[in-house]
């Protein structure tokens, strides 16, 4: 039974996906969109949308517990001074996951997860 087992594993260890998370959302608040596999994209869904949500809040606590998982410091004032306003009034669906067909090494099927445009 799966009870409480929510998310996906996606072949590595809890250390290296943690760290893995952690560098994509660093990459898709500083570049806006990344291309991943889909697996992948649906799993940082909820993980960046988390720190966007701190981002609005934008108090020193909401700030601390964003930079534990922000790699960048500059990424990390860019989510709090232009992100995080740009969304203030959307409540959620702050990204979006396309699907832009297989991999060509190894037939892995790839999406583009960015930041929608406006809030």
């Amino acid at each position: 039974m799966r009870h409480r087992n929510k998310g996906r594993k996606l072949g590595r260890t809890a250390e290296h996906r943690e760290m893995m998370l952690r560098n994509m959302a660093t990459s898709l608040f500083q570049h806006g969109r990344i291309s991943t596999t889909t697996e992948k994209a649906k799993e940082l869904r909820p993980y960046a949308e988390r720190l966007i949500t701190l981002a609005k809040r934008g108090d020193l606590h909401a700030r601390r517990q964003a930079a534990s998982k922000i790699m960048d410091r500059d990424v990390l004032f860019r989510l709090f001074d232009a992100i995080g306003p740009r969304f203030a009034e959307r409540a959620g669906g702050y990204t979006r996951i396309l699907k832009v067909g297989h991999r060509q090494g190894d037939g892995a099927e790839v999406a583009i997860i960015e930041l929608v445009d406006r809030g």
